[in-house]
């Protein structure tokens, strides 16, 4: 779950923090502890060419009217500084939409930050969370670590608590909890586990024909955007599992992470009611 790391200043968290047009913000220039991050593969820490990416991710597309207005430079300075983005492939340019009647001349140029550009913030907030727990580690020891990777995913648990509360039973329980996670940004899918065939049960009046045993489900976690920082802190992961065993009702065991070198984030759900069930083909479980 998203929380189970160190949170990350999203575009919409960074723009309702440090404001918007419209909504009382002050003027990026001003905003010293936004506009002066670093961006990776820049030099100098207060880059402009920094500031003009930042403030793109805040702000969403963008004309460099409007750049060049909120951090203060000329519109020859904020066209080098975007030319420069674009060639770098940080950012790219879009027609602006229209509504109703846009009247004479060319339609405006927008700027938006691409996937890479994007991606390159992300690594960022990885070091600086990586950072900030391994000093936690060295002063506290790694019990503190465990400690905060909880805190963090507790809030992450209450909000998908309703959710999955009001689910009729486990079945629909884990489908309710891979929707809520794919709704974070997991693209997590739920589906049946691998049945455990006649005589691996433990039963001895289990015969060659008897169907398959419920085996449970299992969630499967296509995406993690903590994956960097918990491959060194295992104890993120852990809180995440703790947090699903809590909320199916049901003992849970993570069978593999994207964070180690697996695919994807593999959960087992135990079934609480192991019973005998009909074979059903996996497609469509994305499993």
């Amino acid at each position: 779950m998203k929380s189970s790391g160190i949170p990350r200043a999203t575009a919409g968290t960074a723009a309702r923090r440090q404001g918007v047009p419209g909504q009382g913000g002050a003027p990026a220039a001003q905003r010293g502890s936004s506009a002066e991050h670093s961006f990776p593969g820049l030099s100098g820490e207060r880059s402009t060419r920094g500031q003009v990416a930042r403030l793109i991710l805040e702000l969403g597309p963008s004309t460099a009217a409007t750049l060049g207005g909120r951090l203060g430079l000329t519109p020859a300075a904020i066209r080098r500084h975007l030319d420069n983005l674009i060639a770098d492939g940080m950012i790219e340019t879009r027609t602006a939409r229209t509504y109703g009647n846009r009247g004479r001349g060319r339609p405006a140029k927008v700027f938006v930050v691409t996937d890479a550009g994007r991606s390159a913030f992300e690594h960022a907030y990885d070091d600086l969370a990586t950072s900030a727990l391994r000093f936690l580690e060295r002063t506290y020891g790694p019990q503190a670590v465990a400690e905060f990777a909880r805190q963090q995913v507790a809030e992450t648990e209450r909000r998908y608590l309703p959710v999955v509360a009001q689910a009729s039973d486990l079945t629909a329980r884990v489908h309710a909890l891979a929707d809520a996670l794919s709704g974070d940004g997991y693209a997590a899918a739920a589906g049946p586990a691998p049945a455990i065939g006649p005589g691996k049960s433990g039963n001895k009046d289990t015969g060659a024909d008897a169907a398959p045993i419920d085996n449970g489900a299992l969630i499967c976690q296509h995406h993690c955007p903590v994956a960097h920082v918990a491959a060194e802190f295992p104890q993120l992961c852990e809180a995440e599992t703790e947090a699903f065993g809590r909320l199916l009702g049901t003992p849970v065991r993570r069978l593999a992470t994207i964070a180690h070198g697996d695919g994807i984030c593999t959960t087992h759900v135990t079934c609480t009611e192991r019973v005998p069930r009909q074979e059903t083909s996996p497609e469509g479980s994305h499993l």
